[in-house]
């Protein structure tokens, strides 16, 4: 079994960091031999969470299709910026649609016995962990096992090379392991 892994950072921004890091992860998960999917959340706009919008219109058609995404892939691959010491909005937006319960759908069918690998990036000196601790609090709570270990890229803004890649090559070899232990981990439960 090849495992699937979604990949996608909790931010919209053109430039993010967490963009650049999560593909970098992905790579080392390909290398490890996954199936990666990477996308971008942009791509998948949706209103504030609503229960009343909810009630009256449904669940939006961007978090189903984000929903059947997470549902097909076996784990998660979340480069998650820090916003005032948590989690993005676009971040916890899209998990609180995606995590709504669909007619003829188990509950947290996208998230429930799914396996995540979590990392950040930030200009910051402790480059968003603060952060992680509550992607880390919510995936859990929702049946997500999210792996042990985990990084972070300080000093983001210097961090980065022209061609988008860590220029200090103990760190990529860091976040290109939390690829590969994710599929290490898959491999090892599917088998």
């Amino acid at each position: 079994m090849k495992p699937k892994i979604l990949a996608f950072a909790g931010s919209t921004r053109t430039g993010s960091f967490n963009k650049k890091l999560v593909k970098i992860s992905a790579q080392g998960a390909i290398e490890s031999g996954a199936d990666v999917t990477i996308i971008d959340l942009r791509d998948y706009l949706m209103p504030l969470f609503d229960a009343d919008l909810e009630e009256n219109e449904g669940i939006p058609s961007n978090a189903c299709k984000l929903k059947e995404l997470l549902s097909s892939h076996h784990g998660f691959l979340i480069a998650s910026p820090e916003y005032n010491s948590s989690i993005s909005g676009v971040l916890k937006n899209m998990i609180d649609w995606t995590s709504r319960q669909g007619e003829d759908e188990e509950p947290l069918i996208g998230y429930k016995d799914k396996v995540a690998g979590l990392m950040s990036a930030s200009p910051g000196k402790l480059g968003g962990l603060r952060g992680l601790v509550h992607v880390r609090a919510i995936l859990e709570n929702m049946g997500v096992l999210v792996m042990p270990n985990q990084t972070t890229i300080s000093q983001a803004h210097e961090a980065f090379d022209s061609n988008n890649m860590l220029k200090d090559q103990k760190q990529e070899q860091k976040v290109k392991r939390i690829g590969s232990d994710l599929t290490q981990i898959l491999l090892k439960l599917n088998s």
